[in-house]
């Protein structure tokens, strides 16, 4: 241990122990081995079929929190579906039992993407909601019983209670649109510039076939702390790319970087990026040295060691499988890092930052498909290098 003073006391008496700052220093702190990945969730808990759609995020006061969809009946998209969450006040290490957020008999209740707000701590939950009964082809071709909505959350006391859903459809949907999907994955809060302090979630949307069938990826925001939410960019039509499932990013210039799933994609991914905070969205463009299986991602940005850098997740292969962590630290142009986190099956993941020295990927993982489980695996940022 470095006791405060013992140099200077040392001098006093004439030794020969070295001056501040010559010789030898403490060595620079380095994170604990992590712990082995962590099941969060898992198939027939609880009388659920299984868990999808993972997102995560760290409150204020350093918990984690792991939201998911429950499925009840099947492990399909439609049909009655639980919005639940788990938390962790160890750095994941632990969790607590479940929680239901949102429950409404007999329907969906989904497509989780949480946010933090900085200022006060509050979180907002921003979900989807169809009935269980309206399938996503009827949905799209505009003859479902109802349609695709959009509903806010949010907590005052760090995830322990939620507050009732509340309808933004009509604030961040336009009619010609069908299918519509909040993150799923976390959205962020903008750190620089005019728009800082404004939250934004990525989204996406699918076109009414009657209106083209086009999908995009989109941004919805809110300057107010989350009180009002408006629709933002959209990423123009594209002749032959749908962008999809999107996750969202603020670059070190404060720029936004869109980065999507393509359902037409030919195992490629497609980025958009903002110059406006999100108001806007600029034509989509291949993301080249990505490989995906037509399988959502996330983005995260974090400062490391004083260098703003970019993490990414996702099944980094033709199928659903190889779950990798890229790092770039040029704001997105090149990613040569990577971390192999799970070879086998893997779906769906969200990350966060657990620590300065440590990133933790929540993400679908199985053995023989990737919908068993629910994992949270923690890696050192060190074990990119």
């Amino acid at each position: 241990m470095w006791l405060t003073g013992f140099l200077t006391v040392a001098g006093c008496i004439g030794d020969d122990t070295p001056s501040p700052g010559v010789g030898p220093q403490p060595p620079s702190p380095t994170p604990e081995d992590p712990p082995a990945d962590v099941v969060v969730y898992k198939k027939n808990e609880q009388s659920y079929n299984c868990f999808r759609i993972p997102a995560i995020i760290k409150t204020k006061a350093g918990t984690l929190l792991a939201f998911a969809e429950g499925r009840r009946s099947s492990c399909g998209d439609e049909g009655e579906i639980d919005l639940v969450v788990k938390r962790s006040s160890d750095e994941g290490r632990t969790w607590s039992d479940l929680q239901v957020i949102w429950h409404d008999t007999g329907n969906t209740c989904g497509n989780p993407a949480p946010v933090v707000d900085q200022r006060n701590g509050k979180i907002h939950l921003l979900m989807t909601w169809n009935l269980g009964s309206d399938a996503i082809g009827t949905i799209n071709n505009g003859t479902s019983t109802d349609t695709r909505r959009v509903y806010v959350t949010s907590s005052d006391d760090n995830g322990v209670t939620w507050a009732t859903p509340r309808e933004i459809t009509t604030n961040v949907k336009k009619t010609e649109w069908g299918w519509y999907a909040t993150g799923p994955c976390h959205g962020i809060q903008l750190e620089k510039g005019d728009q800082a302090g404004r939250l934004v979630i990525p989204c996406d949307d699918i076109e009414l076939r009657a209106q083209g069938g086009k999908g995009h990826a989109h941004l919805i925001y809110s300057n107010d702390g989350g009180n009002t939410w408006a629709l933002g960019g959209v990423t123009p039509t594209h002749a032959t790319l749908n962008p999809n499932e999107s996750a969202v990013a603020e670059l070190s210039d404060g720029r936004l970087l869109l980065n999507c799933r393509c359902s037409n994609n030919n195992n490629l991914r497609v980025i958009s990026r903002s110059t406006d905070g999100g108001l806007t969205l600029s034509n989509v463009e291949i993301a080249y040295g990505f490989i995906d299986p037509v399988c959502q991602g996330s983005l995260l940005s974090a400062n490391v060691n004083g260098t703003h850098t970019l993490f990414f997740s996702n099944p980094a292969s033709a199928t659903r499988t190889n779950m990798t962590l890229k790092m770039s630290t040029d704001d997105g142009a090149t990613w040569p890092k990577a971390y192999n986190v799970h070879a086998g099956p893997s779906g769906y993941s969200d990350i966060v930052m657990v620590s300065d020295a440590q990133i933790g990927v929540l993400f679908e993982k199985g053995t023989s498909a990737y919908n068993e489980t629910i994992a949270f695996k923690v890696i050192n940022v060190v074990d990119f290098y």
